[in-house]
């Protein structure tokens, strides 16, 4: 298994507690979740129930069988009810005892009576119980936080912990091509993000070109259609979410942009953003240092082969089938470096945070974020890829990052330098830049003299 460390840390400590714990895990579709559990659970004394959409009768039932057969070696008839199952669960279990629900909400969705069954069992029975660890595991995001974990929620505050399983970033994300170079790689990411279903879906084996072409573009392709998919699956009205992540992947990321792109209101747009954000599609940035209310609030996706997909295959899908498979990936292709430019920003952000936990840069950093804004020194709009301040804002990074295929000249080091000027009450300054295919001469020069720090493709991927 690729990854996850961290987490299975966590589940272990849970395990090895000698007190009931009772974990809510959740994240997006395709995330890993069950991959994950079933990793955990394979040398554990486990009950793993996959929930599927079907009445509540028929999950009851399967319930039943499986938790009969584990503590009976045999099955007699289904509980009546839920509250029967779980109390003789409560009676048979004499040792350390893995109770997992994959895809709780199905069964929840269906009876919501359930939670209020659970909340009496654990109240009652199973937080007296030292034997049992049970885990509730869910794919919708904004159910597990509102429905389960929420305040008005009859579960809420009996979970022991809750788990949020993210996408991997960059250098996690890496490890499913050993083949790929540095540079290939962090193609592959920028085009597929962390999700490990995606990055499944391309072989190392094969070219980037091939990959797109055969994975993507093509008809038939796993992820030619999984952006509509998942989004059906999740949403009603798809139609409105697909246009309004296809104005958003085309520049428009203000309400009003978005609103005059897709001929909506300003209110229904804000409505459905929200949504997108519960299903961690898209996030509202500001810049660093503004609180989240600033009217200078963008929107931008955050699942990166949504980005890439809407951005290619949903705006120009009818033309790509006259173009031709080879010669829309060709296209595609042309304008690979501008969309990497923002997916290369995201990654040295990444490379930051491994850094900062690694307590490897100067502080440790309590915001961080693109900053954009008025610069007064050059009376006029300015920005910064990363800026990193510390818990007092009296110091900062500032980090430029560049996805060029030429080495990065000093204009690009003096605009940095002119930038850092709209910030006069920061004390202590620091320089980082990226660049992908290295530094001119006078760059190298003047960062010696700046005490500013060059990153390479290959730093993001030494030992972090």
């Amino acid at each position: 298994m690729i990854g996850r460390i961290e987490e299975l840390k966590h589940l272990e400590a849970l395990y090895n507690s000698n007190k009931f714990e009772f974990l809510v895990m959740y994240g997006r579709r395709r995330i890993g979740k069950t991959t994950l559990l079933q990793e955990f659970a394979k040398d554990k004394n486990a009950i793993f129930y996959p929930a599927q959409a079907k009445n509540d009768a028929l999950n009851l039932e399967d319930f039943s069988k499986m938790i009969q057969l584990k503590l009976d070696g045999m099955f007699i008839s289904s509980f009546k009810t839920w509250k029967d199952a779980f109390e003789y669960i409560d009676r048979k279990i004499n040792k350390r005892t893995l109770i997992i629900i994959d895809e709780f909400p199905f069964i929840a969705e269906e009876n919501p009576t359930i939670k209020s069954i659970l909340q009496h069992t654990i109240d009652h029975l199973w937080k007296n119980n030292k034997n049992i660890f049970l885990v509730l595991c869910g794919s919708s995001v904004s159910f597990m936080e509102s429905e389960v974990m929420g305040r008005k929620s009859p579960l809420h505050d009996r979970q022991t912990s809750n788990l949020e399983v993210l996408p991997f970033d960059y250098l996690d994300s890496s490890l499913f091509f050993p083949k790929f170079t540095n540079e290939q790689k962090l193609l592959a990411y920028g085009i597929l993000g962390g999700v490990p279903r995606y990055l499944e879906a391309f072989d190392d084996n094969i070219s980037l070109d091939q990959n797109i072409a055969e994975r993507i573009i093509k008809n038939g392709a796993y992820l030619h259609e999984e952006p509509s998919n998942l989004l059906k699956a999740e949403l009603r009205e798809p139609n409105t979410y697909n246009s309004i992540l296809s104005a958003i992947a085309n520049g428009k990321n203000k309400v009003q942009e978005i609103a005059d792109y897709i001929h909506e209101s300003n209110s229904k747009v804000s409505k459905y953003l929200t949504v997108l954000q519960s299903i961690r599609l898209i996030d509202k940035n500001v810049p660093c240092g503004e609180n989240s209310n600033s009217r200078k609030g963008i929107y931008q996706i955050t699942d990166n082969l949504f980005k890439f997909w809407f951005r290619f295959e949903f705006t120009n899908n009818a033309y790509y089938e006259m173009l031709g498979t080879n010669n829309a990936v060709k296209e595609i292709m042309a304008s690979i470096p501008e969309f990497m430019g923002e997916a290369f920003e995201g990654i040295c952000k990444e490379y930051l945070i491994r850094q900062a936990k690694k307590g490897k840069l100067p502080f440790v950093p309590y915001k961080i974020g693109k900053w954009w804004g008025n610069n007064p020194e050059i009376r006029a709009q300015d920005d910064v890829d990363i800026l990193m301040f510390d818990k007092s804002g009296k110091k900062a990074i500032f980090v430029e990052c560049k996805y060029t295929s030429k080495k990065m000249p000093i204009e690009e080091y003096n605009d940095l330098k002119t930038a850092m000027k709209a910030f006069p009450n920061i004390k202590e300054k620091y320089i980082y830049f990226f660049s992908k295919s290295g530094y001119s001469d006078s760059v190298i020069r003047c960062a010696k003299k700046d005490n500013a720090v060059l990153f390479t493709l290959k730093d993001l991927f030494l030992n972090t």
